[in-house]
């Protein structure tokens, strides 16, 4: 199968070569040949011209051709011509005004010229026109043109074209056989050079043979036989190569990720699955005996619950996140909504001081639920993470072509290599509380809409979270 394939991709070269070449041939060769024509043509023509001029500016008549005594030369050239003899290359006769021909000075016409007469059925036509015209004078092509003497004769004038139409088949002959020589000189040189010239494609089939049996590393290499395509196609598909072997991998990261992210959620809800199972089998086996140990017990038990929940809910939603959800995308006022987080973190911590810098109304076209998430993660953090006393300001503003949201407090921060981690999901600065899946849903949230989430931090500097999206509007 292969070989035969790639017997067919010669082939189909090869014939590709020939054509374009025949095509080539073929255009020269009607190019050099009419050109050819065109040229001897003009000569004849050019003659013949001259000729009629003389005669026209001259203002002679046959009576005085006729009392001339060099009319014996021009006889002699012009008007006589011995029978048996080749047709001249060259024919003169005069025409009378009833368009029969005209013995001058008592010599008959020969054949020749009243042929010439007989092919030329309107010699006035013929003198009024200023090119010379082809005709046929019993068989035998000629060029032709007339001019009309003072007393009224139409002198024709006719040179033959037989010469110039065998030089012309004679090239046209040459061509061809030179052209069909060269064709087939092409044809062998082809079929050798594509056989030399695709032998890398047998390293691409082996290579690819290879990648197929699971050996991603492998490329195809280069080779001294290549043509610049061939090249090029190696090129290509060792970028290829190169982008499956980074997708393959990113797979497997993905992978190890996943497996990662379901052994910390296995981790996380079974803390309190645990302490769920712990009182409910202390309360089974009746250890609970006082009313405020029963309560505690409960109180612990719905905690628990209430964390459970909110867990899964934050995976859910993380999940949904994942699958790149159709955001429903309307007019939200960015300032309200930062008004109304500023308000909520008020409500909560009174004693938090907290600034906002959000003055009139920023319109963009966003999902406000998620804005809403991704604006009540951030200031959940902050009232987690640092104390009550610590000022935090909110902040939106548009600049070029972008709207910045940030979130910043000067609380303790976090060390470079917390603030690395910080978008992973259950990861919690100092082990601290939460489900640390807050800032994952904010990277995630964000991205959704096209943006992306800059965390500025240090030690002792407090931490600066930006959403920046596009401003659509």
């Amino acid at each position: 199968m292969h070989a035969r394939s790639r017997h067919s991709l010669r082939v189909k070269l090869t014939l590709a070569n020939v054509a374009l070449l025949a095509l080539g041939i073929v255009a020269a060769t009607a190019v050099s040949v009419m050109a050819m024509r065109y040229y001897l043509l003009d000569q004849i023509d050019s003659e013949l011209t001259r000729s009629r001029d003389s005669l026209r500016s001259s203002q002679l008549t046959m009576e005085v051709i006729d009392g001339l005594s060099e009319l014996a030369i021009v006889r002699e050239r012009f008007f006589q011509q011995d029978e048996g003899e080749a047709r001249p290359d060259q024919i003169l006769t005069a025409v009378g005004k009833g368009g029969g021909t005209v013995s001058p000075a008592g010599f008959t016409p020969s054949d020749d010229q009243r042929d010439l007469a007989a092919a030329v059925s309107d010699p006035r036509a013929l003198a009024g026109d200023t090119e010379p015209h082809d005709i046929e004078v019993r068989g035998d092509a000629y060029r032709a043109t007339a001019t009309r003497l003072a007393d009224g004769t139409y002198i024709l004038l006719a040179t033959s074209t037989e010469a110039v139409h065998r030089g012309v088949a004679k090239a046209i002959r040459l061509d061809l056989a030179i052209g069909t020589l060269l064709l087939a000189l092409l044809a062998c040189l082809t079929m050798f050079s594509v056989r030399r010239r695709m032998r890398p494609l047998e390293d691409m089939v082996e290579t690819s043979s290879a990648i197929a049996e699971g050996d991603l590393t492998r490329r195809v290499p280069s080779s001294r036989e290549a043509t610049l395509e061939v090249e090029q196609l190696r090129v290509a598909l060792n970028s290829m190569l190169h982008q499956v072997e980074s997708a393959y991998r990113t797979r497997e990261r993905s992978a190890s990720q996943l497996r990662r992210f379901v052994a910390d959620a296995s981790h996380e809800l079974r803390t309190p699955l645990s302490a769920i199972r712990g009182y409910l089998q202390l309360y089974d086996k009746g250890m609970l005996r006082e009313a405020a140990e029963r309560k505690r017990a409960w109180e612990r038990v719905m905690a628990e619950a209430d964390r459970m929940g909110r867990l899964v809910d934050e995976l859910l939603f993380l999940a949904r996140l994942d699958q790149q959800p159709e955001l429903r995308f309307r007019n939200v006022d960015l300032s309200r909504l930062v008004r109304d987080a500023a308000e909520d973190l008020l409500v909560q911590q009174p004693e938090r001081p907290v600034s906002v810098g959000a003055d009139g109304a920023l319109v963009v076209q966003a999902d406000e639920s998620g804005l809403r998430q991704v604006l009540g993660n951030l200031v959940g953090n902050v009232r987690t993470h640092t104390p009550a006393d610590v000022p935090v300001r909110l902040g939106v503003e548009r600049a070029d072509g972008l709207v910045r949201l940030s979130v910043a407090d000067e609380g303790p921060g976090l060390c470079q290599e917390d603030a690395a981690r910080i978008f992973d999901r259950f990861f919690r600065a100092g082990g601290g509380a939460g489900s640390g899946l807050g800032m994952a849903i904010v990277q995630g949230v964000v991205q959704a809409h096209g943006g992306r989430v800059a965390v500025r931090t240090a030690p002792g500097e407090g931490l600066t979270v930006t959403v920046i999206l596009p401003a659509r509007t």
